[in-house]
């Protein structure tokens, strides 16, 4: 008779049949697959009527697990697509849309262990109270110096990654929040690692810059559901305006500026190097490590990316949208720490980055929900997930031309409250490649809102 067993992150078949996508280990005397084979190699000897133990899963302990959570009909309809497509797959949902209560109806489904897996630990705190508030039971938690182990239990990215091998047979389902994460190299091994048979994506943004997503089937399922901006604005997210603000670099800045990126351009165009798409950067940044001159070139354009994104105009017609203003509650994104730092310092705003101690980042949120913070500057630590349902104002001073941060962004002020009326203010610098990337990523936005 053959023997499952789990062993590391793997699956031990001892007996004389090999199961498909297993290999023989001559160490142990017996085949071994990867953990994630485990559904398939169950459904395997189902259907060929093969007698076997089964010694994978040694379950964490788990009580009776009840949600109170009453679903929308969208969100009904998502849950029954995850569950037709076998209890696999990813649901994508615009921020603010409640894909946690999704998730919370399924762990108490399912009725048994669950680990929810998030990117920051922000996102492990805000879990936390969303599954004790709804279960009523004590929540485990991995991550920021904490190894609790309970049924229910949320993690970081970094801490699964770390214990993947220790708990990969602990729980029935995975949740994977901000699921766009998982395909990257080093994390695509939690869900390899664990023999979790139930796995639930979530995100806002299904693809990746880097195409990556194309993993997403094998690790987790396919994509089950999707509703984009649109179909929820009104009723269930709040009504929104887009607005982008041209300003002009100050002349020394514009000076700065085209000297800076025509010495970039200038040895693309000298070497014959074409700049359409991704994949060409990349080949142009392999050129940096043996080529010194392209190393100086790309060190030019960071400089004059540096002058468009951090212009003194910038600053000025921010200091317009606050004072015109006064009542909104306002989150300000920017690319990069240096630039929240200026804003901080000169509009006496609070900051949060992440290098900013969890016990400061949680005095800020709470103040700005609470009331007594109407603006917050930050960079990209909360891009993702946080909540704060009372923000009705986004101003985005740069970033990238990436759609899923454009779309994270806007989600910060999508949550519906009566009456609110959200806007998303983009400051852009003329005459710069920065009004490239703001239409590139409002392209992809309104490709992806439908």
């Amino acid at each position: 008779m053959l023997t499952l067993s789990y062993d590391r992150g793997t699956i031990l078949i001892e007996g004389d049949v090999r199961v498909p996508g297993s290999t023989w280990d001559p160490r142990v005397k017996a085949f071994r697959s990867m953990a994630i084979a485990y559904r398939d190699i169950l459904d395997f000897l189902g259907r060929s009527g093969l007698d076997f133990r089964d010694r994978v899963m040694d379950l964490v302990p788990c009580p009776r697990l009840q949600s109170r959570v009453r679903l929308r009909d969208y969100q009904q309809e998502a849950l029954k697509a995850w569950m037709q497509a076998g209890r696999r797959g990813v649901i994508v949902l615009p921020t603010g849309a409640g894909k946690t209560m999704i998730a919370l109806a399924a762990i108490a489904e399912l009725d048994s262990p669950a680990l929810v897996i998030v990117p920051t630990l922000d996102l492990v705190d805000q879990w936390r109270r969303a599954l004790n508030r709804d279960l009523g039971e004590e929540i485990g938690v991995y991550g920021g110096g904490e190894s609790v182990l309970r049924a229910v239990t949320v993690s970081t990215y970094d801490s699964a990654y770390l214990r993947a091998e220790e708990l990969g047979n602990r729980f029935t389902l995975l949740v994977f929040d901000e699921v766009h994460h998982l395909p990257a190299q080093g994390y695509r091994q939690i869900a390899e690692i664990f023999a979790s048979p139930y796995r639930m994506g979530l995100t806002a943004t299904y693809e990746r810059e880097d195409g990556f997503e194309r993993e997403l089937p094998r690790l987790v399922g396919g994509k089950v559901y999707e509703l984009g901006v649109k179909a929820l604005t009104g009723r269930h997210l709040a009504r929104h305006r887009l607005e982008k603000v041209l300003v002009d670099l100050t002349p020394q800045e514009q000076e700065e500026y085209d000297r800076l990126y025509g010495e970039f351009t200038a040895y693309l165009q000298s070497r014959g190097i074409p700049m359409r798409s991704p994949e060409d950067f990349r080949h142009f940044i392999m050129r940096t490590g043996t080529d010194p001159h392209a190393r100086l070139a790309l060190l030019a354009r960071n400089r004059a990316f540096q002058v468009a994104l951090n212009s003194q105009s910038k600053i000025d017609a921010l200091r317009r949208v606050l004072a015109e203003n006064p009542g909104e509650k306002i989150l300000i994104f920017t690319q990069h720490n240096q630039l929240v730092h200026r804003i901080s310092r000169e509009f006496l705003i609070p900051f949060i980055t992440h290098r900013t101690p969890k016990e400061e980042r949680s005095q800020f949120l709470d103040g700005f929900r609470e009331g007594r913070y109407q603006v917050l500057v930050t960079s990209k630590v909360l891009d993702e997930g946080v909540d704060v349902p009372d923000a009705t104002m986004a101003v985005i001073l740069s970033g990238t031309g990436s759609s899923r941060e454009f779309i994270q962004r806007l989600g910060r002020v999508l949550r519906k409250k009566e009456g609110k009326r959200a806007r998303l203010i983009e400051l852009v610098s003329r005459q710069t490649v920065e009004t490239r990337i703001s239409d590139r990523r409002k392209r992809r936005y309104r490709k992806a809102e439908m």
